[in-house]
């Protein structure tokens, strides 16, 4: 039997050949331009959402003094060698593992600290005072971006020196992402600390020292 030309089947027929081929890969979540796996983000800042970006939404959003929002998370590395934490500090920051990432939220203008744990990033409730103490004692800290940089913290498990960092805050979450799968216990277990110890050998490979801004 022969199908009429607008018959629903021959509808149905041309709608099918002409449908676009399936999106193979990422795409901008602003634009849909194809992107590739290394690609750029910008920071939702009322969601507080990180965004995958091609290049040129990514260049919209680089001027850190506009008032937008949206904002790009930079490239900068920096580590901080005379990094100091007075005795008891860490406690009073109220932080329970040896690792968090700080950030300046523009929306609410307070600092913030998340931790990584077995549901990803947990957010620690900061004393002002505690905090204080930190920036006073460590003047270059104050350089770090608001929203889109953060300050990484380490505190070895048996004494040492505490580690710090200037990093964008994507890699942050990079971090919490890659702790999530492997984390047990209370304080992650010995595949964490694993983790933990490669991605900040990474993170001093990328870094350059710290100088007044």
């Amino acid at each position: 039997m022969t199908q009429q030309a607008g018959s629903p089947l021959e509808v149905l027929r041309r709608i099918t050949a002409n449908r676009p081929a399936p999106v193979i890969g990422e795409r901008c979540e602003m634009c849909a331009e194809p992107i590739g796996d290394e690609h750029s983000h910008v920071v939702a800042l009322q969601a507080r959402q990180l965004m995958c970006v091609c290049r040129g939404c990514y260049l919209l959003f680089t001027e850190q003094g506009a008032q937008l929002r949206y904002r790009s998370v930079p490239d900068r590395y920096l580590t901080f060698p005379d990094f100091a934490l007075a005795p008891g500090t860490w406690d009073a920051l109220e932080i329970p593992v040896g690792v968090a990432f700080f950030f300046r939220n523009s929306t609410i203008d307070e600092t913030v600290a998340f931790y990584p744990g077995p549901a990803g990033a947990a957010e620690s409730g900061l004393p002002l005072s505690a905090w204080k103490q930190v920036t006073a004692a460590n003047p270059l800290i104050a350089q770090v971006a608001d929203d889109v940089e953060a300050l990484l913290i380490r505190v070895p498990d048996h004494g040492g020196d505490p580690e710090c960092f200037l990093v964008p805050i994507d890699a942050c979450y990079q971090l919490v992402g890659r702790l999530r799968s492997v984390w047990r216990g209370f304080d992650g277990g010995q595949d964490a600390r694993r983790e933990i110890d490669e991605f900040f050998e990474t993170i001093r490979s990328r870094s350059t020292m710290a100088t007044s801004p």
